[in-house]
């Protein structure tokens, strides 16, 4: 990229260079001065002028000028409040109208401490109104989501949360209604606030009109222990503050990191901690009884876990979920491999170091030319923040190209791998415009376990190894699985398959629920489970052990750019952090085992991560340097059959708002997927299906009745639905009228 034109701009007495266009607000930034602002807000894009709080006087125009949507020109000569007497006249005027109806109310308003307009009316403010009759006064609160509620009497119009809503997450769902003195903030028709990335308007309201319902009248912000971590709940790995007060979350905010999520974060995120408090999490070990699960002490549950693993003989299996931390996953490692002789494993998903050499961070995707997304499964529910950086990157100008089910071009369900291919073919014309683009990003979300052999075989193909800028990402189903893969393998060298299971040891809720990990339990002579929540795990487990959220836990996670990134235990837990009871489980079965999270990473980074210490991860974690790359071709990919007429492939995925941690929150009832099924129009017009009407969908003697989305854009001989309402179901189905 070129280096941008420079020019020179004095401001209040003090000479700049700054790049030709810049906006006066980030002018004055570099020059050290400060111009108040309330509607100003670079993430969302060009300035609007909207609050007028950052007026300044610029020599040779005879009107004051907005600093924030005026570009710096050459020679240019500004002077501020701090100068100006004209300037500071405008500014206190402005804010004299701001706060002309706004309610007096600070001590009971949940902005009070970190409120914009608070501070500036101290620094700019009047200090007393000239104003006697009476305020407006308008219905308060509004809901205009189940997590966030709307005090009109408090907003100050400045536009920031429409324009999120508008030109961010593109959603269109907040909006100015009215005009003038009337003009308000509103949802479309009142429906609520759908969107799934809403709570960052809560973020970025300045003052106390939008505010999350969860976290109203609960506390200030100088009252809350405060945490840099990162959430856990997804591969994309955004960054976080999680705020506690007497040992319990009370709020998670975003932590901006410019290459990994910008300071936004997604709804599950943002809203679904108070998860950790719900009456159904196990606390406590529980032991399969005569007719249910019973309570037991730790030392009885160790005692019992210990005797488990020694009756296995070897026979042990472990399954991850992949939500686990680095270390977590180590220690549970240790102790099968070493502890128990065993070398069977069930990981979340194949994992493959193929990719590294077009390792990029997540934010090249806003500079990007070209960019093709894989999406067997769709990217805003496996890795919903890069669907925000998606929009950003045609927002800039390049071609986003989906190649799936549902996608721009075409393909069935599992031919991506096929897909691969075509493009690589040089006479391909997709082919050709990757080869001739300077920029390009490949992403991968779901259809197959080898995708990072796939993508990173066409990466080599198109050569972006040699363009800067360029490169691809694996989208993973699971947080970490890229790290419990690593953790695993660095826990042992040797191969000692057992020829049947004495004991599957089961870590996480979403081990749990997986089809493939139920099957293994109906052969293990005995099951032990590791879980916030006794739901699927509690009807066949014989020992139920309580785990821990990613926001008790210390430790470190590797997301979907392969980034190392440190999560900061937020909170104390109700029950004991996993490592505590591992280190007694280990002496029990003569395993040497750390005892600290620190001792164990460094245990690992020096067998698996080249040494790196915690201390390099930083509290903004750095993409680390990536290795050459290798030379193969991409795999060969046999063509899934479509069956025109018979029976239907059934596309399932897991939707974004699912999971214990959702399903243990009301707030996010309302965002659960809806118990619908995606069908084309070629296969609707053939059953006779009309759109949103009830259909019968069956498959070896199973049947769950669901509600038709007839889907323009899904290929015919598939129908898509949501794991939660077809978990059942087999891949082949019928579907019908009743």
């Amino acid at each position: 990229m070129s280096t941008p034109e420079l020019v020179t701009v004095t401001i209040d007495g003090r000479q700049v260079q700054v790049p030709k266009g810049m906006g006066l607000v980030e002018a004055a930034a570099a020059a050290g001065i400060e111009i108040p602002v309330f509607c100003y807000e670079p993430r969302l894009g060009p300035a609007v002028g909207a609050c007028r709080m950052c007026l300044v006087e610029i020599e040779g125009m005879p009107k004051l000028q907005t600093g924030c949507s005026t570009p710096v020109a050459d020679g240019m000569v500004v002077h501020t409040a701090q100068s100006s007497e004209q300037a500071a006249r405008g500014q206190s005027a402005t804010m004299e109208f701001l706060l002309l109806n706004h309610p007096l109310d600070c001590p009971v308003c949940d902005k009070g401490g970190e409120c914009a307009l608070q501070d500036l009316s101290f620094r700019y403010g009047q200090g007393k109104t000239r104003m006697t009759f009476h305020k407006r006064s308008l219905e308060k609160p509004v809901p205009i989501s189940p997590t966030i509620a709307l005090d009109r009497e408090r907003c100050i119009l400045c536009y920031r949360c429409t324009r999120f809503s508008q030109e961010v997450a593109e959603d269109e769902e907040l909006t100015a209604v009215n005009r003038g003195a009337l003009s308000m903030i509103s949802t479309f028709e009142n429906e609520p606030y759908r969107g799934p990335f809403s709570g960052n308007v809560t973020e970025l309201c300045p003052v106390g009109a939008l505010t999350s319902t969860q976290y109203r009248f609960k506390a200030r912000p100088w009252e809350y222990e405060q945490a840099a971590s990162v959430c856990g709940l997804c591969p994309v790995g955004c960054n976080v503050t999680v705020q506690s007060r007497e040992g319990k979350v009370q709020r998670v905010l975003s932590r901006n990191h410019p290459e990994v999520d910008r300071g936004w974060l997604c709804d599950k995120g943002r809203f679904s901690y108070p998860h950790l408090y719900s009456e159904e999490r196990i606390v406590t070990p529980r032991r399969r009884g005569a007719r249910a699960l019973e309570e037991l002490d730790w030392e009885q549950a160790l005692e019992e876990l210990a005797g488990m693993v020694e009756r296995a003989s070897g026979g042990v299996v472990l399954a991850l979920s992949g939500s686990e931390t680095l270390e977590l996953a180590y220690a549970l490692a240790k102790i099968v491999r070493q502890g128990a002789g065993s070398d069977r494993v069930v990981l979340p998903e194949q994992t493959s170091d193929a990719l590294d050499p077009f390792r990029v961070p997540i934010a090249a995707l806003a500079e990007a030319e070209e960019i093709v997304v894989f999406e067997d499964c769709p990217v805003l529910d496996r890795a919903p923040l890069l669907e925000l950086w998606l929009k950003q990157a045609r927002r800039n100008g390049a071609q986003v190209t989906r190649i799936g089910p549902s996608g721009d071009i075409q393909r069935a369900h599992g031919e991506a791998a096929l897909a691969c291919r075509e493009l690589a073919e040089k006479g391909n014309a997709l082919g050709k415009r990757l080869r001739a683009a300077e920029r390009v990003i490949l992403l991968w979300s779901g259809g197959g376990s080898a995708g990072g052999t796939h993508l990173a075989a066409l990466a080599l193909t198109l050569g972006l190894n040699e363009k800067k800028g360029s490169g691809a990402l694996l989208l993973p189903a699971s947080p970490n699985a890229r790290g419990v893969a690593e953790a695993w393998a660095a826990a042992g060298d040797e191969d000692r398959q057992p020829k049947q299971i004495g004991l599957l040891i089961v870590s996480g809720d979403e081990a749990a629920s997986d089809p493939q990990v139920r099957q293994l339990a109906e052969h293990a002579r005995a099951t032990v489970a590791l879980t916030l929540f006794a739901g699927d795990s509690g009807e066949w487990a014989d020992l139920v052990l309580p785990a821990t959220s990613y926001l008790e836990r210390e430790g470190t996670m590797r997301n979907l750019e392969g980034r190392l990134q440190r999560l900061r235990g937020a909170t104390g837990s109700p029950v004991r952090s996993e490592l505590s009871w591992l280190v007694e489980l280990a002496v029990r079965l003569g395993v040497a085992l750390p005892g600290s999270e620190a001792a164990l990473f460094a245990e690992l980074s020096a067998q698996a991560l080249d040494g790196i210490s915690l201390s390099a991860l930083g509290e903004r974690a750095p993409l680390l340097p990536h290795g050459e790359a290798r030379t193969f071709e991409i795999p060969e990919a046999e063509e899934p059959p479509i069956l025109l007429g018979g029976p239907l492939e059934l596309i399932r995925y897991r939707a974004l708002f699912s999971g214990p941690e959702v399903e243990h929150v009301p707030e996010l009832a309302f965002q659960r997927p809806a118990t619908e099924i995606e069908i084309s129009p070629e296969d609707a017009d053939r059953r006779g299906i009309a759109d949103g009407s009830d259909v019968v969908v069956r498959s070896n003697g199973t049947r769950v009745t669901l509600r038709a989305r007839i889907n323009a854009a899904l290929l015919p001989g598939m129908v898509r639905a949501a794991a939660t309402h077809t978990s059942e179901l087999a891949r082949g189905v019928e579907v019908s009228r009743p």
